[in-house]
């Protein structure tokens, strides 16, 4: 843990008692503070209790008295609207801050000399991934690292800081929304396409809130940004235009003179200026296509921000196990492979495992988010056929009629039952059944841990058996 003293003697309320307000919640309670915190779902406020956290209606509460305000990411700051109790602070001058925003302070408390190095990686898609080898490759040369933030462990429950130490921390755009004093030694945009703008306005705020894991680099620092994007590109521009940090453009799709590139598969440094072919990154069983090239791009180009030898960043990513629900291969039943990408929430994450694969039995489906699926059209020669289940079963139905075969299940074990069927009876060598639903997964599962979950019990009861071993986010 991380004990927060900022506020030590001092009254806190704590909104949100998920994973990230809870850490928070003993933070600061480890630091002295008078924590006062809150839940609307009574399990939540229970399991806080059970921990020997102060529970207390902040409805009911006189916020004249209180220091600040920790919001849970999940927690509207400003859109839709700001939630009432970001209203009632802002009316009574509390400040409202997140847990990355404690962390950014207590690492800026100490001694200059004293501080970790600090690794931050966000994008719309893949950052998990990224975030998860990044840590794996320094664990793998010998360095004391800590993974976590929106990944895993809640950042204020990593181990507590030491000068030695890294803290390698996937960052949303909300948790960014949230955070002012945050300074990466390294930071990582991978990507953008249009995502939670229900949350930002629109496109303008979702890029303004991604920026902020920028603003407070300077000499001495790295920003490594994939260009493989029109947002990303013109952010770039930007940081170049700065003159203060050092800047690693990355790319999967296109050979660069200075950076670091991927293209095919074929990992290329040229930080500085003469391209060296570091190796094939076919070679790793974990990463495949094109969008993991991106993110073994960003991550070799982080680790060589951090002086490390090209040779041992190389060799650790071909050992990296993948992490779940993200093109997990998870069993084979009589030949049929079935990889589990339940993360792919999205139609711009699903677009990235079906151009991972030849031909696939696609099941997908979920919550459908905005622009549903008519933006993977293009790729339905790679659709062998597709299984729908979920709210979005009869809108993806529309959108495929014409253009590739499709039925729909209602629920994920019958998808996986009737794609095992079809596949075995095609005939083709080693078929594929993809589960990306580009859907968010709340209609049937908690989240996209669940689904992906049921996938792997779906395809377990059918008689497959797990392929192996994976990186657990809990880890």
């Amino acid at each position: 843990m991380i004990p927060i003293t900022e506020y030590a003697g001092r009254d806190v309320a704590v909104y949100g008692l998920g994973r990230t307000g809870l850490a928070a919640a003993r933070a600061l309670k480890a630091g002295k503070a008078k924590v006062h915190a809150w839940d609307d779902n009574e399990a939540s406020r229970a399991k806080a209790e059970a921990e020997g956290i102060p529970v207390s209606d902040l409805n009911k509460r006189d916020w004249q008295n209180f220091a600040a305000l920790v919001l849970s990411p999940g927690i509207p700051l400003t859109h839709p609207q700001p939630h009432r109790l970001v209203r009632l602070a802002q009316m009574t001058n509390v400040p409202v801050v997140g847990d990355m925003e404690l962390f950014a302070r207590a690492v800026q408390s100490l001694p200059e000399r004293g501080r970790p190095k600090i690794i931050g990686i966000t994008g719309t898609n893949g950052k998990s991934t990224t975030t998860a080898l990044i840590g794996h490759i320094l664990k793998e040369c010998g360095l004391d690292v800590h993974v976590g933030g929106n990944i895993g462990t809640g950042v204020l429950d990593l181990p507590a800081l030491s000068a030695n130490g890294y803290y390698v921390l996937e960052l949303s755009s909300y948790q960014l929304d949230l955070t002012k004093s945050l300074h990466c030694d390294v930071s990582v945009l991978l990507n953008m396409s249009p995502d939670h703008l229900d949350r930002h306005g629109d496109m303008d705020g979702y890029v303004t809130a991604k920026k902020r894991i920028f603003r407070n680099q300077g000499r001495g620092d790295t920003a490594v940004i994939g260009i493989d994007d029109h947002y990303t590109q013109a952010i770039a521009m930007g940081l170049a235009g700065s003159g203060e940090m050092r800047l690693a453009r990355i790319s999967s799709e296109f050979a660069l003179g200075r950076g670091v590139s991927a293209v095919d598969g074929k990992l290329f440094d040229s930080l500085a200026n003469n391209a060296v072919r570091v190796g094939d990154l076919g070679d790793s069983a974990t990463l495949p296509g094109r969008h993991n090239w991106q993110n073994a791009a960003a991550a070799y180009a982080s680790c060589r921000a951090l002086g490390l030898d090209p040779g041992r960043i190389f060799g650790a990513i071909l050992t990296f196990p993948g992490l779940a629900h993200r093109m997990e291969q998870v069993g084979e039943i009589d030949g049929v492979r079935f990889v589990n990408d339940s993360k792919a929430t999205n139609a711009q994450a699903a677009e990235q495992a079906l151009r991972a694969y030849p031909r696939v039995y696609w099941i997908a489906g979920g919550q459908p988010k905005a622009g549903g699926i008519e933006p993977l059209m293009p790729l339905m020669d790679r659709v062998a056929k597709a299984y729908l289940v979920g709210e979005a079963a009869d809108e993806f139905a529309r959108t495929l009629d014409g253009k590739a075969a499709h039925e729909s299940c209602g629920t994920l074990d019958k998808a996986v039952a009737r794609a095992l069927e079809d596949a075995k009876a095609s005939g083709e060598e080693n078929p594929i059944v993809l589960l990306s639903p580009a859907c968010a997964s709340f209609d049937q599962f908690k989240d996209f841990e669940a689904r992906g979950q049921a996938f792997r019990e779906a395809v377990e009861t059918l008689g497959g058996d797990a392929l192996r071993p994976v990186m657990r986010e809990s880890a």
